[in-house]
């Protein structure tokens, strides 16, 4: 066996409209296409009766070197509601790379996006994974993303502190 790559990331959602409004305008990622899926085979897919899903994609850039973001919205199947946790034995988060955290991390808490806490510094130079500052916060719908920015610098060489 030899798997090949991560062709996307899903994300069940109970608003299709609100959360491709979430990963548009607030983390501005591309809008690639929907699709809808339905008859015998979804039915089998899922696991479900009568299964008409409404399957978005959007990515980040052209660059982005990664798989692309489905949103999924199940139009004839009440969603089970889960609150996320990161504790809870799931796909946890779905992490986003940039390259200012400060700069993004405002410009999402000046557009209302609720977040864990704040940005947290971390060295893990000594267990060889480099230093990084990060953050937990949540989609239009609960669900938990990450934020990353790697850098190669200390602590005490950030130009930022966190009020």
């Amino acid at each position: 066996m030899s798997l090949k790559g991560i062709v996307h990331v899903g994300v069940t959602v109970e608003n299709l409209e609100r959360a491709l409004y979430f990963y548009q305008e607030i983390l501005g990622l591309r809008y690639e296409g929907k699709m809808i899926m339905e008859g015998e085979e979804t039915d089998k897919l899922f696991g479900l009766k009568n299964c008409k899903v409404h399957v978005a994609y959007l990515n980040g850039s052209k660059e982005l070197a990664a798989p692309p973001v489905e949103l999924l919205y199940f139009e004839n199947h009440k969603i089970k509601e889960n609150t996320s946790d990161l504790t809870r034995v799931s796909i946890s988060e779905i992490c986003f790379e940039v390259e200012d955290m400060k700069d993004t991390y405002e410009k999402l808490r000046g557009k209302g996006v609720e977040f864990l806490s704040e940005p947290q510094f971390f060295d893990f130079a000594n267990q060889g994974f480099g230093k990084s500052t990060a953050v937990y916060f949540k989609d239009s719908e609960g669900n938990i993303l990450e934020l990353i920015e790697n850098h190669e610098v200390s602590v005490k060489d950030i130009e930022f502190l966190w009020e």
